[in-house]
C-alpha cells in the first residue's frame, strides 16, 4: 500500500507539475461545473425530442446515476477512508500548482467529479442509440478531460480520480440495465409510445 501511495504521488507531481500558463485557464474551465451547463441543456433537449417520454424516464435514470455517484464517493468513501487531498498534505506543501478554484475539501478520496462524469457518459452509452455515435464517444473524451483536470488542478491524486471512474462506470452500467427492465415493463403496461424509435 505505501508502495502504491508513493507512485500515486508521483504520477500526481508529473502531471501537476506540468501546468503551464495556456493549461491553466482551460484546466480550470474543465473542472468547473457551470461551463457545462450548455452541455448539459442540449442532451436534456436532444433526449426529450428523440425519446419523448423514454427521454423523460431517461432523465430520471440519470438523476439517479448521479446521486448513487456522488454519495458513493463524496458521501461514503471520503468521510470513511479521509485520506487528504495533495492540496491539504503537509508533505506537498509548497510543491503543488493549484488553480484559481483553490484547494478543494479537506479528503479526495474518491473524485466524485470522476464518478459523476463516469457515470452519465455509461449510462448514456448503453441507452442511446447508435445515432448518437459522435456524442457516446464526446461524452467519454469530456469525462476522461475532466478527470485528468483534478490532478492538474492540485486537488486529486490519479488514484482518487481512477477509482471514482471506476464507480462512476459501474453505476452506470448497472442502471441503464435497470432502466431497460423499467422501460420494458412501463411499455408492457402501455404507458409508453411504443412506436418511439429507440
Amino acid at each position: 500500500m505505501e508502495y502504491m501511495n508513493q507512485l500515486d504521488t508521483q504520477l500526481f507531481m508529473l502531471i501537476n507539475g506540468s501546468h503551464n500558463a495556456f493549461f491553466d485557464p482551460i484546466m480550470f474551465w474543465l473542472s468547473d461545473k457551470l461551463i457545462w451547463i450548455p452541455m448539459y441543456l442540449l442532451i436534456i433537449f436532444v433526449m426529450i425530442r428523440r425519446y419523448k417520454m423514454r427521454g423523460v424516464l431517461m432523465l430520471l435514470f440519470i438523476g439517479i446515476v448521479i446521486a448513487l455517484c456522488d454519495q458513493t464517493a463524496s458521501g461514503f468513501l471520503k468521510n470513511t477512508v479521509q485520506r487528504l487531498r495533495p492540496s491539504h498534505e503537509p508533505a506537498l506543501a509548497g510543491l503543488i500548482h493549484l488553480s484559481k478554484a483553490g484547494t478543494g475539501g479537506l479528503y479526495g478520496f474518491a473524485s466524485s467529479h470522476a464518478a459523476n462524469v463516469f457515470g452519465l457518459a455509461t449510462f448514456l452509452y448503453f441507452v442511446l442509440n447508435k445515432k448518437f455515435k459522435i456524442l457516446k464517444y464526446w461524452l467519454f473524451l469530456w469525462a476522461i478531460l475532466v478527470g485528468y483536470s483534478r490532478i492538474y488542478n492540485g486537488v486529486h491524486y490519479p488514484g482518487d480520480v481512477l477509482v471514482g471512474s471506476f464507480i462512476g462506470v459501474a453505476y452506470g452500467y448497472l442502471m441503464a440495465k435497470v432502466y431497460f427492465k423499467t422501460n420494458a415493463y412501463l411499455e408492457k403496461k402501455g404507458k409508453l409510445d411504443t412506436q418511439t424509435n429507440i
